[in-house]
């Protein structure tokens, strides 16, 4: 099972942080009682800047519907510029992927966006598809253990994993939950896709050893949506970071144990970027320092968090200008609703 390639896609619209800020004070006008509150909120998640779905002139009073149909249109367009880049970049035909995986959480459509890229993109009309909604920020690992569970079973075929994410649609207006004023400031908008290979192709590529998926009971409430008629709210609890440092330091040991491995072994770290509480959290957790996650820390401050797309938006930064020497093992992992996380062990 190898990685063949990765390749992003973002809309054309980029904004600064101060730039957010300041549409947001427009935005939620008097209803933003400290105003210094907000701007400090929004400099802590360490994000310079981000891209938006939109001019950010055009997210004043959109419906659920109306967002729902910009995700629809956005959604196809980068999510068949990703899988693009990522075809070329593997060497391989439109025709030639047997299977697409598709991740969202940020927008609802039947036909869902793979069954739209058929056709654009000249995908195999026999292509088995697999749409995949509600896994949140831990789809694009959980995304990539799912492909590889794929060529495990189809040693000489090729699958896509595609996730597309619009943060920015998501936006509420009436809420000013410390949630939400938090998500405000950390998520974006873009999409990624990977190429995955079964052992029986030629192609080199970053080997997938092993997978372990975990589930932590009675978590639900911890992050999520609370879904009604105006669309999608954040539920963000405080308590996500010692939810990771209770359980993610033993899920990392049982993975690499089973392979013969220690944390000592790994070389190379490929971890979603949560955010700065999570980022740390997850440091703590596994006994890593800062520089250990420079690769997650760098794609936060230039894009924010991506939700699904962000882990592998750090996979594709790792191989573009922080590849490892070969031989070198690597974990990639994230963490999502449920509360559950994904990790899988890379050898490059």
């Amino acid at each position: 099972m190898k990685i063949l390639s990765v390749a992003s896609a973002f809309p054309a619209f980029h904004y600064s942080q101060r730039q957010l800020i300041d549409a947001f004070l427009m935005y939620w006008g008097p209803s933003v009682q400290d105003v210094r509150k907000l701007e400090l909120l929004h400099h802590n998640v360490g994000v310079e800047g981000r891209f938006l779905a939109r001019p950010i002139e055009q997210y004043v009073n959109l419906s659920f519907g109306e967002a729902n149909d910009i995700w629809i249109e956005t959604a196809e367009r980068l999510g068949a510029e990703a899988v693009t880049k990522a075809l070329e970049q593997a060497g391989l035909t439109a025709d030639q992927p047997g299977g697409i995986i598709f991740v969202s959480v940020t927008g609802i459509a039947s036909p869902s966006i793979d069954a739209r890229l058929v056709s654009r993109l000249g995908l195999s009309p026999n292509i088995t598809r697999t749409p995949v909604f509600g896994l949140g920020c831990v789809a694009g690992a959980a995304g990539l253990a799912r492909a590889a569970d794929y060529v495990r079973a189809y040693p000489d075929r090729y699958v896509i994993l595609l996730s597309v994410e619009l943060c920015s649609l998501t936006l509420q207006r009436d809420d000013l939950s410390p949630a939400n004023l938090i998500s405000t400031g950390l998520f974006g908008d873009g999409a990624a896709a990977v190429i995955v290979a079964g052992r029986d192709c030629l192609e080199p590529g970053v080997e997938i050893l092993d997978t372990r998926a975990s589930f932590y009971p009675d978590t639900h409430d911890v992050m999520g949506w609370a879904i009604s008629e105006k669309g999608f709210r954040i539920v963000l609890s405080p308590t996500v970071p010692d939810v990771i440092a209770a359980n993610v330091g033993a899920d990392l040991e049982a993975l690499l144990s089973r392979n013969g491995q220690t944390r000592a072994d790994v070389g190379s770290w490929i971890l979603h970027t949560g955010g700065p509480k999570i980022l740390r959290g997850t440091q703590h957790a596994l006994g890593l320092a800062e520089a250990d996650l420079s690769a997650s820390w760098e794609c936060l401050r230039r894009m924010g968090n991506l939700s699904s797309a962000s882990v592998l938006m750090v996979l594709e930064e790792t191989i573009l200008r922080r590849r490892p020497v070969p031989g070198t093992w690597s974990i990639l992992g994230a963490m999502g609703p449920g509360f559950c996380s994904e990790l899988l062990l890379l050898r490059w």
